[in-house]
């Protein structure tokens, strides 16, 4: 890691940046993809999964048969441990929903608004070298929960041509049965576009490598909707003299290891501690399976020392990370003034592990910055806000007048000939 101590404002922007991308070259492959499969559906799908992941299958669906031998796979700690994790996800979000209240704006006007889920909604569940069953929990427990009338999952095989059974699991115990062998670019197409044996979605979920999320983004455009931007994984951790620097180290590498890309950065009052830190990162790093990957993502990340905790509060809501550790003195404090972070664990016992798996919160969140404006998954990203009016003839008489005003100032005519000449008819 680079250590900054004191950095001038100035030079904030380019210190906090994700590292860049050739995002030109990236859309040109995935557009050919998504272009592909529009057109040759399954045809394009298979051709692209001998492609990129190796693999020949027969059909793209996973069997009632293979997702039953799954439950056999496993052992009983991790299907208890996946089981724990549902019902903390389930109880978080059940409490999201939203009753529907009726207000009288005026005498005679009754507006409200109603949680609707979205009819068709599909899942991305990334398998490669990290297979994310648990993502599995975090997007299907809320689209359950909301009331989505169809749910589709699709993941990439492995290299044995079958979807990893704690993928199939955790689909049971959400309840998703219909399961698509399909990964990387491919997978959004087919969700996005339809083929023969995918049928299309009006809205996708899931995190994803580089080319996942432009696939994304360029399907977005298409008039499909997408959960949010997002890119590599990251976590910034906030730390002051009262933080565990093992704890701390721990945090760091818990995200330095999703991948090469992915960015960590420490932010803390104490050199001493920066110093601590890395300390720790070297003894832990060394008996990481996933070492070389974590160093790759370590070179391209920053601890920043600066003098007091208004500055290191002022450059945590400048990062806006996608998961933020505050390993302070006074956290619940301090958590009040953060504004922009997906989701934020406090003090030295809260690490960002929990929330990825058990705590109960979701862990799909806005990454790259995109914590400014974005919110993470929750039940309101699997609905749509369906807004109602209802007026008495009394309501359109008490009303009438002021839009028959608005109406005409704005030029629009026929707008005011609809009161106009429901008024005359009272």
């Amino acid at each position: 890691m680079k250590i900054i101590e004191n950095p001038l404002q100035e030079s904030l922007p380019e210190l906090l940046q994700r590292p860049a991308m050739d995002h030109a070259a990236l859309y040109t492959v995935v557009q050919g993809v998504l272009d592909a499969v529009k057109k040759e559906g399954d045809t394009a799908v298979a051709a692209y999964t001998q492609k990129f992941d190796g693999v020949t299958i027969d059909t793209a669906i996973v069997s009632a048969a293979e997702i039953n031998e799954a439950a056999l796979a496993l052992s009983p700690a991790l299907k208890d441990a996946i089981q724990l994790a549902a019902k903390n996800i389930r109880c978080f979000h059940e409490a999201q929903v939203s009753e529907t209240i009726k207000i009288e704006t005026m005498p005679g006007v009754s507006c409200w608004r109603k949680s609707v889920g979205i009819d068709k909604v599909g899942l991305y569940i990334p398998g490669g070298s990290a297979p994310l069953f648990s993502t599995v929990l975090m997007l299907g427990i809320p689209a359950v929960i909301a009331g989505c009338k169809e749910i589709i999952l699709c993941t990439p095989p492995g290299a044995d041509g079958k979807v990893h059974p704690a993928i199939l699991y955790a689909a049971t115990v959400v309840g998703i049965t219909r399961i698509f062998k399909i990964g990387g670019v491919q997978a959004i197409a087919a969700m996005a576009y339809g083929t023969e044996t995918v049928p299309q979605v009006y809205k996708i979920f899931g995190p994803g490598n580089q080319y996942v999320t432009a696939a994304k983004q360029l399907v977005q455009q298409s008039g499909v909707a997408i959960d949010m931007p997002a890119g590599p994984s990251e976590v910034c951790v906030l730390a002051d003299e009262t933080c565990n620097p093992a704890f701390v180290a721990s945090d760091l590498l818990s995200q330095a290891e999703h991948g090469p890309d992915s960015q960590v950065l420490l932010v803390s009052t104490s050199k001493k501690v920066v110093a601590n830190v890395e300390e720790a990162i070297v003894a832990q790093l060394a008996l990481l399976p996933r070492k070389d990957i974590a160093q790759k993502a370590l070179d391209n990340s920053t601890a920043i020392v600066v003098e007091d905790m208004d500055r290191a509060i002022f450059i945590v809501n400048s990062y806006a990370a996608e998961h933020l550790i505050l390993a302070c003195n006074n956290d619940e404090v301090i958590a009040e003034k953060i504004t922009n972070a997906g989701s934020v664990f406090l003090g030295n016992y809260s690490p960002e592990s929990v929330g990825d798996y058990a705590s109960g919160t979701n862990h799909t969140l806005p990454t790259s910055g995109y914590a400014r404006a974005y919110s993470g998954v929750s039940v309101d990203s699997f609905v749509k806000k369906v807004t109602f009016q209802k007026l008495t003839p009394a309501g359109l008489q008490a009303i009438g007048a002021a839009v028959e005003t608005m109406a005409a100032a704005e030029g629009l005519d026929a707008h005011k000939n609809a009161i106009t000449i429901r008024l005359q008819s009272l």
